[in-house]
């Protein structure tokens, strides 16, 4: 089960590296000049948004279960970066990017949560460990990966690349483990 959330948590991590904020801050500059003075703004209510989006995971997590709430939070997420690069106007980019912010870090403290629960009290260490590093891996390969994608086919395209990588991960993640429910989840126990 490690290794096929570690793959997992991999990818959407590449695709998470693929749109750093520093990547989405020259988009925003180059696509429409927003300097400075209008991103910092945007990127703080960004954070603000990703910090709340942790109270709500905790609570629709009760409700629907740990995989429901990952998958049903960051799907939308990802298609509404996928459609980023074709809003044509500032204030229209800005919003789309703020509704995205609001729902993708929704299933950071429901996968911590799910693999502390799917695996054994003396394992999870390692288990954190060995997720944690398969993340950070992803989060280095992906800054460098967007330059390459920006020079080959455009300013648009690690928006574009990180959405497909999060949609692989959300479909594939729900495909994998909706069927395995965290103990606290299960009806019978």
């Amino acid at each position: 089960r490690l290794s096929g959330l570690s793959g997992l948590f991999a990818l959407d991590s590449l695709g998470g590296g693929l749109i750093a904020g520093s990547v989405l801050s020259y988009w925003f500059f180059r696509r429409f000049e927003l300097g400075g003075e209008t991103l910092g703004p945007v990127f703080f209510a960004a954070r603000a948004l990703n910090a709340a989006s942790y109270v709500a995971a905790e609570w629709l997590a009760r409700r629907i279960g740990l995989v429901r709430t990952m998958v049903y939070t960051h799907l939308p997420s990802s298609v509404l970066l996928f459609a980023l690069p074709f809003v044509p106007t500032a204030t229209g980019a800005v919003t789309l990017f703020l509704l995205r912010e609001a729902l993708v870090q929704m299933d950071v403290p429901t996968r911590q949560s799910y693999v502390a629960a799917v695996t054994l009290p003396g394992e999870r260490t390692f288990a954190f460990g060995v997720t944690g590093v398969v993340r950070n891996v992803g989060w280095a390969l992906g800054p460098p990966m967007a330059g390459v994608a920006i020079a080959a086919w455009g300013l648009g395209a690690p928006l574009v690349l990180g959405a497909a990588l999060k949609t692989a991960y959300d479909l594939t993640l729900f495909a994998s483990y909706r069927g395995v429910a965290a103990p606290e989840e299960r009806r019978d126990a």
